[in-house]
């Protein structure tokens, strides 16, 4: 009788487990809206960091890159640590680092606080998205339950960014900045709770981590991402930025060599032998460049210039995430009768077209005809992009490498996102520069006392002033030329590289990006 209480005691967790799959998908599905809406959530509150740590227009790119950098560079090895020590050990591990570093953000007192907790986020980030990803095979019989788990999972991933831009915006507006940190700690803390009870344990698999290999791409993109943005306030023969370049270049050739060598590499070289897999790859990390320039550079466009407030900034951008829901329904479902090129050369002139509008930035530029019409044309040609790429990335993968090549597309994501920001960053900085040494003349002839006595002090010119959103709308204009021509790579990459038919494609799963 005693060991038959004992048994009822400790069998409803495992009872949870197997029957209750509903919950477990649920802790699953929140781990991937918490990751994923990280970006954009954040992204609506920038202006209003800016102004509260002090960030430069060149330095405010870091809140973005401390946090992609550092996900995309260690995305690869979460999976690998999720395989060797059991995923949902290791899932609970990065949900509540994540959930501490979010708490950590939310009390910054200075910038580089802010970007040490972003940098944290991004360690967890990269240790329970892909452990999420693999927990649905691990809780989900093959067929239909994981056929649905997965189409819930993609639904997340793919509404995610809406979802953040509408709560960034309500927490800015009625609360403070702060709370797009503040509201990822109570959901951690019921993700860890819950995770034992609904989720089961995978089986252990041998195997080694490929530190080494993290450690050379994480810090060589780090170092590369510094020398651009370091350009951009110091410029290009300044002895930091050249410094930069050199051991950020080293540190990438050392992680080649690496990945060489090593038994169990985090990224298998021979992944990139597949032309259509390689070409895939090259147009997401010329497409994620584009695509973190417009959240980053659009948003400043309409709080600064158009004098949205946070809320209507982040109403304004949800036509690009209903654009690309549209498209990557409709490239979803045409995809096995057309093949996978026709949408990505259709996908990549549509993102050219809409990038080459928003080269026309200007300070007299309305929402209609200079942000939603070229951002609408965005969407609808990125959605139309990520369908294929995400198939052709695991076509003709072996099972047992399927995680890393999906792997490997999401840190070509935020890698692209890193390096093509940095990018925009440098060019855009430049053109500022530029413009407002022209201005300072008109600026100092028409300029109120209190304005010139603002621009002595800071060497900018004030806030909402004409001169203030020329000079910031001609240089957010100059940077989406770099993103025009970086989805010009991309179209000729579609046009000429990519070869695959539609049967090539027929037999493959699914592939889910985690950004």
């Amino acid at each position: 009788m005693a060991i038959s209480k004992t048994l009822t005691k400790t069998s409803p967790p495992q009872a949870r487990r197997g029957q209750y799959k509903g919950f477990a998908l649920a802790v699953i599905a929140a781990t991937q809206l918490m990751v994923v809406l990280d970006a954009t959530i954040v992204n609506i509150a920038l202006p209003h960091i800016q102004d509260a740590l002090k960030f430069s227009d060149t330095s405010l790119s870091w809140v973005i890159n401390a946090y992609t950098l550092t996900f995309g560079g260690l995305l690869l090895l979460g999976g690998r640590a999720g395989d060797i020590l059991g995923r949902r050990r290791v899932f609970i591990a990065g949900v509540l680092l994540f959930g501490f570093a979010s708490l950590l953000g939310g009390f910054a007192q200075d910038s580089n606080m802010l970007l040490a907790a972003r940098a944290l986020q991004g360690i967890g980030g990269a240790i329970c998205s892909p452990t999420a990803f693999a927990l649905i095979a691990t809780n989900f019989e093959e067929g239909p339950d994981r056929n649905r788990a997965f189409g819930v999972f993609s639904a997340v991933a793919g509404s995610g960014a809406a979802i953040g831009l509408l709560a960034g915006g309500l927490l800015t507006e009625y609360l403070n900045w702060r709370w797009v940190f503040f509201v990822n700690v109570p959901i951690a803390i019921l993700i860890a709770v819950a995770a034992p009870l609904y989720i089961n344990e995978s089986k252990r698999q041998e195997g080694r981590f490929d530190l080494p290999g993290a450690l050379a791409s994480t810090l060589g993109l780090v170092s590369l991402v510094y020398g651009f943005i370091r350009a951009a306030s110091d410029g290009w023969s300044d002895s930091l930025t050249i410094g930069s370049f050199v051991v950020g270049a080293l540190l990438v050739l050392a992680f080649l060599v690496i990945e060489r060598r090593t038994a169990q590499p985090i990224t298998p070289l021979h992944l990139f032998s597949n032309r259509n897999r390689t070409g895939g790859l090259v147009m997401m990390l010329c497409l994620a460049a584009a695509m973190f320039g417009i959240f980053f550079y659009v948003t400043i466009f309409v709080q600064r210039v158009l004098g949205y407030s946070p809320l209507k900034a982040g109403v304004a951008f949800l036509p690009i995430s209903v654009a690309i829901i549209i498209a990557a329904q409709l490239a979803s479902a045409f995809q096995a009768k057309y093949g996978p090129k026709p949408f990505m050369a259709g996908g990549a002139l549509l993102v050219t077209i809409g990038l080459t509008w928003l080269t026309q930035t200007s300070a007299d530029s309305s929402y209609t005809t200079g942000v939603l019409g070229p951002t609408v044309i965005f969407g609808f040609g990125m959605g139309l992009v990520f369908v294929p790429v995400m198939l052709l990335a695991v076509a003709g993968v072996a099972a047992h490498e399927t995680g890393a090549a999906s792997g490997l597309l999401n840190s070509m994501q935020q890698i692209g996102g890193s390096l093509g920001l940095s990018i925009l960053t440098t060019v855009f900085a430049s053109a500022v520069r530029s413009e407002a040494t022209q201005k300072v003349p008109d600026f100092l002839a028409h300029a109120t006392p209190q304005q010139k006595a603002e621009f002595n002090t800071t060497h900018q010119f004030p806030l909402g002033t004409s001169w203030y959103n020329e000079a910031l709308a001609h240089g957010i204009g100059q940077a989406f030329i770099v993103g025009a021509s970086l989805a010009g790579v991309a179209l000729l990459v579609a046009v000429f590289a990519i070869k695959a038919k539609p049967g090539d494609l027929a037999s493959e799963g699914p592939a889910v990006m985690v950004h």
